[in-house]
Formats: structure tokens, sequence, C-alpha cells
């Protein structure tokens, strides 16, 4: 019960001055995501090019989201000829120490079984955990690719930092981990960002340059980017666009 009332009196602080999300009617856009799987097939189904290019790809999935929130994202890249494996950390709660010596040891496993590096693709906060775990091991990654992910300003700029705080149980600028959010990765680093994102304004999840290499700008909502068919065109643009390695 102290946990719980702990959590909730985190989740019910005020942002600092001047920290804001995106517009109320920006959030409101994101319901209808909700019932992107459910028209699919009612909807016109589309198919990648096959790749000449294949890439091992890890996807990492945004807060309190499951793996399979990515599933069709991850079928999609299959069907073009990619290899996609999951983080191997279930939901995603927030960031701990231990957490990411599973991540690293995952990421590290992965580049030996397939004798290359890998492709890191995160949706949201798991583009955080993507960009923080290439600066350990760049060695292992070929590039990461954020999806409205909140990695330059104020965390505090998003509509998402009380729940954030309610489930991680700690301050959105005060995480239990050695973090600079800000500091692009020593590995190609692209940022996909949308103007009609709900969920994180576009500064954040776009950056400045020196934060990241290229920001290219989609038009689906933040839900919308682990399973639009735009968003996982640009990710299969950019899997195209990596250099073996």
């Amino acid at each position: 019960m102290a946990e719980a009332t702990r959590r909730a009196a985190l989740a019910s602080g005020p942002a600092p001055d001047g920290a804001h999300g995106p517009a109320a009617r920006l959030l409101l856009g994101e319901l209808a995501t909700f019932a992107a799987p459910v028209m699919r097939p009612l909807r016109a189904g589309f198919t990648l090019p096959q790749t000449d290019n294949p890439q091992v790809v890890m996807l990492l999935p945004g807060l309190g989201t499951h793996p399979t929130r990515m599933r069709f994202m991850a079928q999609k890249l299959e069907e073009a000829g990619h290899r996609t494996k999951r983080w191997g950390l279930g939901f995603n709660f927030g960031p701990t120490e231990e957490k990411f010596a599973i991540l690293r040891e995952r990421l590290a496993h992965l580049h030996d079984r397939y004798g290359r590096q890998v492709v890191l693709v995160g949706w949201s906060l798991g583009g955080i955990f993507a960009r923080e775990i290439a600066k350990h091991q760049p060695e292992h990654v070929a590039k990461v690719v954020t999806m409205g992910s909140p990695f330059s300003g104020t965390p505090y700029a998003n509509n998402a930092w009380r729940l954030y705080q309610l489930l991680a149980g700690h301050a959105v600028d005060r995480p239990p981990v050695e973090a600079e959010l800000a500091v692009k990765p020593p590995v190609e680093t692209v940022a996909l960002w949308s103007p009609r994102d709900g969920i994180i304004t576009p500064r954040s999840a776009a950056g400045y340059p020196g934060e990241r290499d290229r920001a290219v700008a989609l038009r689906c909502t933040h839900i919308g980017f682990s399973n639009a068919e735009e968003a996982i065109r640009a990710v299969a643009v950019e899997l195209e666009r990596t250099r073996p390695g």
C-alpha cells in the first residue's frame, strides 16, 4: 500500500514551468489508433519489397507495452527477408540496472549467434533503451532507429510522464541508471517523429543536429509508430540503408 501511495504521488505532481505535451486534440487522436488491429482485415494489405540487404533487428516496445504490440511490424519485416527479435524483457516498465544488464547480454548473444551487428528499432521509451545500450555496446549495433522517442529537451515535454512515474516508480528526470539522453550514440542514429504525435512533442522526438544523424517526419500517431504502414515502411527503408557490419 505504501508503494502504491508513493507512486500515485509521483504521478500527480506538477510539471516544471513551461513543460507541456502535445495539444489535447492530438492526444484524443491517439484513441482511434487502438482500433487499427480491428480495422486491419477490412483494409487493403501491403507488402514490403524483398530485401537484398537482410538485417538482424531487435524491436524494443514502448512504455507499458509488451513486444506483441510490435508483432505486426515484425511480421512485415520478416516477410521482406529480415530477421526480427524481441528484446527479452517482456513489458516495458522503465529502466533499472538489472534490465540493462539483461539487455546487454541479449544484444551480445544475438551478435554472436548471427555473426553480425544488430539494428535496434525502439518505439517511444524503447528508443531510449536502444540509444543508451548502443552507447555501451556500439560494436554490437549497426544502427539505431527511434520512433517517437523523447530523447531531446526536458523529459516532461510529453503527455506520458505521469504514467511513466506511476509505472516506473521514479521521477522521469531521475532514472535509477546513468544516462545522458540527448548524447548521440556512436553509431548511425535515425529519429522518426510525427507532428500528429499526441504523446511526445515533435521537438523531443526529432531532436537537434548532433543528437541524432537524421530526423525523418512521418504523419502517424504515437501509437501508430508500432503498426502503421507508413512507420513500417520507414523502418524498412532504414534497414535497406544500413551498411553490413
